[in-house]
């Protein structure tokens, strides 16, 4: 099991240490992300409080993640389409020999 390293962290005006296995500048990379997204957020809704401000940046965030599986899924299907097509025109090549 990897080492658990602490790294502090800022979000929308509040500190948190958390535990990690990971590369430390990258969860600070994560923190500062959800931390300028909650930030524009509240800037376009002055009257939200910051548990609707999380909300509203978990469900931006999830939307990112549907949206980036969607073209996974999708570049997945022309891997395979193209992997299929180059297998058929090596067969027909090798049948030809």
């Amino acid at each position: 099991m990897a080492d658990k390293h602490t790294v502090q962290v800022t979000i929308f005006h509040q500190t948190y240490t958390l535990r990690t296995s990971g590369d430390e500048e990258e969860v600070q990379q994560l923190a500062d992300t959800v931390d300028r997204l909650m930030s524009a957020i509240a800037a376009r809704s002055a009257s939200a409080d910051s548990l609707r401000i999380a909300v509203l940046a978990c469900l931006h965030l999830a939307d990112r993640l549907r949206s980036i599986e969607n073209e996974l899924a999708q570049l997945r299907q022309r891997v395979e389409e193209k992997s299929e097509r180059f297998r058929l025109l090596l067969d027909q090549a090798l049948e030809g020999r």
